[in-house]
């Protein structure tokens, strides 16, 4: 089942950009079952909203690709406060992707 997230998190936004260059660096854009990301800056840090093909995938993702990237911007600070709301994803038309950093 297709899985849609909303990620908040209380942290600049200049660790959201450091975060997704590091990763746009080692995955490209090609993240295995990532249909959707985007990002946009809130009053307390940063949200990213994503969907994903499942859950399993959503898993991994952030176990293998975001969690390890994310730690080392952190470079042993304090995790953020983060925030994770998940929804079921109704419809997604997605034409034509393109990187926006």
């Amino acid at each position: 089942m297709t899985l849609g997230v909303v990620t908040d998190v209380s942290a600049p936004l200049e660790t959201y950009d450091a975060v997704h260059a590091a990763v746009l660096e080692r995955s490209g854009t090609a993240v295995d079952g990532l249909l959707l990301h985007l990002a946009r800056s809130t009053t307390d840090g940063f949200q990213v909203i994503e969907v994903w093909e499942s859950r399993e995938d959503y898993e991994r993702g952030n176990q293998e690709v975001v969690g390890p990237v994310f730690a080392e911007v952190l470079r042993g600070r304090a995790a953020p406060s983060v925030v994770i709301t998940e929804f079921e994803v109704r419809g997604l038309v997605a034409p034509a992707g393109a990187v926006v950093t």
